[in-house]
């Protein structure tokens, strides 16, 4: 991991690139960053930084933040993650990261939290298949089906996917392509969907796996 950096999305939209092609894309509102805290393969056994994004104020933070805080000598940030970047010499505690982190062209991973489904069934949330309809299915065409019959197994095994919580987990879309920065308002322009809301948080950084 090369290039990192926390941003909010701000909603999708679409442009048309110079051969007048249409592009969706997701606008997301990246940096400015500040470096809270540097850790070195001295102190730390690893060499990263961390980055805060979104102002606080000090009274929606506790004691132990106010610390942090103070010991970096940076104003209260409210959403706080690490990156373990190549080159963290050149980095150092207060410095700002922009939107220009990254440039047009680039390929992306994108990670957020994913929005939440409510409680939903087995069909919906696992892609399992319906039973079928005809000679005594009854109101239950939609439910799991037979599971953990009474003489054998006599229990339910243990990964079951059955109804329950959708959503609202880390989602992580890889191989995204940057189509437009713009470093005057922070903003970058990515092609196509990443996860989360409107105003969710979301984590930019260099892609893992190139396609």
């Amino acid at each position: 991991m090369q290039k990192g950096i926390i941003g909010k999305k701000i909603g999708m939209t679409q442009i048309f690139d110079e051969a007048g092609k249409f592009i969706p894309v997701t606008v997301v509102e990246a940096g400015p960053c500040v470096v809270v805290q540097k850790k070195t393969v001295e102190n730390d056994g690893y060499a990263a930084v961390q980055l805060g994004f979104g102002d606080i104020s000090e009274k929606h933070t506790n004691k132990a933040m106010k610390g942090h805080f103070a010991k970096a000598d940076v104003a209260a940030k409210r959403t706080l993650k690490e990156f373990r970047l190549d080159d963290t010499e050149s980095i150092n505690v207060g410095d700002i990261l922009k939107a220009d982190t990254f440039a047009a062209g680039d390929i992306i991973d994108v990670s957020g939290t994913s929005k939440g489904k409510g409680f939903t069934g087995p069909i919906k949330r696992n892609n399992q298949h319906r039973l079928k309809e005809t000679h005594g299915s009854g109101p239950v065409h939609r439910q799991a089906g037979s599971m953990g019959a009474c003489s054998s197994p006599s229990r339910i095994y243990k990964g079951k996917v059955l109804a329950g919580h959708m959503g609202a987990e880390k989602v992580t879309v890889q191989n995204l392509e940057i189509v437009k920065v713009d470093a005057e308002n922070n903003l970058i322009a990515i092609k196509g969907a990443v996860p989360g809301p409107k105003g969710s948080i979301v984590v930019i950084t260099d892609c893992v796996k190139k396609a």
